[in-house]
């Protein structure tokens, strides 16, 4: 039975006074935010006690069966020998650590502290041993065979019944898979805030690219002389490199525009041999070792393709003079730990890209994927290859796993589900330009709505000077009122899909089809997000920016064609009458 009394101390068994102990409940004294199991804070453990016996041989009892039962960890230190050594450890204990008794017996723990251990944490722990009191906190303690833990260590003292100090006591948990749970989702949300930001950015700097090249184009049908047009060559080079390193941030922010397709990753990394061993360099050995009849995964080729590349240029990097990349691929099938890897239980395709290079210290290994973090020198990379490649998996339900050893090599694997019967997308198409719409003079009445002022003229121009009718507005409800003036009469609407105000280009192209589903509807914008996979669930075609003057002309010629011949009369099924 507990007794409790006015300075709050528990006494069991009338106390130590009577041949019992007492101690003082832990209740708010130990500021380290420590939960139970069932998520209450631990208030109830005594932080200190006071004892009648200190007999450590006297192991007859229940009680010393029940500390050797525990699967908790727990040790006892005496303050009053020289550096404060174990003089009794459980079997838990032995367990967690990988010592065995005789090795842990006369040592001061700090046996336990490694290479990463936390000096503020030892000062922490020290402080509380030489003042006597108890203290709880996380600390990187190391196992017998070198790995490294995260150990949620209490210590707390023990008296006898004239105060003075007899033991430390101290139990640990190994509570590193928690510590990595949180480190993931901590990583996730910074990760989550920075592809934000960065589609956000991609999104205005792609407006600002489109006004760029747009102008370039129209500039360069006026130059003549070679020295100017030399240097708006190198102008649009730029602005084309611009372009490219706003498709890698939208990459990696999960925002860009798949067009997945039932894909054989075997077969295709067979296709793109040729290329991965020219990335390469003559220098180094390209070796495949790739599963026959692999299942189907939805995959977006040519983001594969690319993906694939950033991949080989890192480890072109890395193996310098020479060395050997091996590209496999396999199956996993996911069941219980699934979740754990952020995945859905079932099938996936795995490829997998493992090189002889330098490899990649744990610190390196852990910011690999943040964009614009590169180990390269000025002038060497973006730091966005990695980034834009988990982007890219991401957005393909599938995983990136890097496994890296310093001085051996670093093994790249990419998982991608396999593709369900009701995915019946059609097999890859062979790589084929579209065909153009026919120059000359175009015909057909544009509503053109788009917020940003210099976009909408620069579109205005280029479609105003190959023929068509256009009319304009800045924002999806002018544009209503536009169309009421114009009593509905047009044959393209072409809009930015993420405009201010209340009506956005996706709800805008839903009025209009609902109220003139003969109206062709073409949506422009500067990154794709859930709005865009919804645009091409209900039918519309999605342009992306910064398009081509060229690239507009054909999408847009293409959808009035497409509708000036649908509205074409039905023949009759009976034919013309015949004699």
């Amino acid at each position: 039975m507990i007794d409790l009394d006015d300075n709050r101390t528990e006494h069991e068994a009338g106390g130590a006074d009577a041949g019992g102990s007492s101690g003082k409940p832990a209740d708010d004294h130990l500021d380290d935010g420590s939960i139970t199991l069932t998520g209450h804070h631990q208030r109830r453990h005594w932080r200190e006690s006071t004892i009648s016996d200190d007999d450590l041989q006297d192991r007859g009892g229940v009680f010393f069966a029940a500390v050797e039962m525990t699967r908790m960890p727990m040790i006892l230190t005496d303050p009053r020998q020289d550096d404060n050594p174990i003089v009794f450890a459980n079997k838990a204990f032995l367990d967690l650590t990988g010592y065995e008794e005789k090795e842990v017996l006369g040592r001061n723990c700090r046996f336990l502290q490694g290479p990463r251990t936390d000096q503020e944490h030892v000062r922490e722990l020290r402080e509380a041993v030489e003042g006597g009191h108890a203290v709880s906190l996380e600390i990187l303690n190391y196992k017998r065979n070198g790995t490294p833990f995260w150990n949620a260590v209490f210590i707390g003292p023990v008296f006898d019944t004239e105060g003075h100090l007899l033991y430390f006591f101290a139990s640990q948990l190994d509570v590193s898979r928690r510590r990595e749970s949180e480190d993931a989702r901590r990583h996730s949300q910074k990760m989550e805030a920075i592809g934000q930001l960065t589609a956000g950015l991609a999104h205005d700097f792609n407006n600002l690219l489109q006004v760029v090249s747009g102008n370039q184009e129209l500039l360069e049908r006026d130059l003549v002389e070679p020295k100017a047009r030399r240097r708006l060559e190198i102008a649009q080079q730029a602005t084309e490199r611009a372009a490219r390193l706003t498709r890698q941030l939208l990459a990696f922010a999960r925002k860009t525009r798949l067009n997945p397709t039932r894909l054989d990753l075997s077969k295709s990394i067979t296709d793109f041999a040729d290329l991965l061993e020219t990335t390469l360099g003559s220098t180094i050995d390209l070796r495949l070792d790739l599963l026959r009849r692999m299942p189907a995964a939805m995959i977006d080729e040519s983001q594969l393709e690319t993906a694939l590349l950033n991949i080989l240029a890192n480890s072109r990097d890395a193996l310098g003079r020479g060395g050997t990349v091996t590209i496999s691929t396999a199956t996993r099938h996911l069941n219980g730990d699934a979740p754990a890897l952020g995945l859905l239980p079932g099938d996936y395709c795995v490829l997998e890209i493992r090189d002889t290079g330098s490899g990649m210290s744990e610190a390196v290994r852990a910011r690999a994927i943040e964009p614009f973090y590169t180990t390269k020198t000025v002038g060497k990379g973006t730091g966005l290859g990695l980034a834009m490649v988990d982007g890219f998996v991401q957005q393909s339900r599938g995983r990136m796993e890097i496994e890296s050893v310093e001085g051996e090599g670093t093994t790249i694997r990419l998982l991608f589900p396999v593709a369900g019967p009701e995915e019946a997308g059609a097999p890859a198409a062979p790589r084929t330009a579209a065909a153009p719409v026919q120059a000359g003079r175009q015909s057909g009445t544009i509503l053109l709505v788009e917020d940003s002022d210099d976009v909408r003229q620069l579109a205005h121009d280029q479609l105003a000077e190959a023929g068509y009718v256009v009319h304009t507005a800045s924002s999806g409800d002018e544009a209503l009122d536009r169309l009421d003036e114009l009593e509905w009469k047009i044959d393209l609407l072409f809009t930015d899909l993420i405009m201010p105000g209340t009506t956005n280009g996706l709800k805008l192209a839903q009025r209009v089809r609902d109220q003139a589903p003969e109206i062709r509807v073409l949506l422009a914008t500067g990154y794709t997000e859930d709005l865009v996979g919804e645009a091409k669930a209900d039918g519309a075609d999605v342009l992306g920016k910064p398009y081509r003057r060229s690239e507009l002309l054909d999408r847009v010629g293409a959808a009035i064609t497409r509708n000036n011949e649908e509205q074409r009369r039905m023949p009759s099924d009976f034919g013309a009458a015949e004699a």
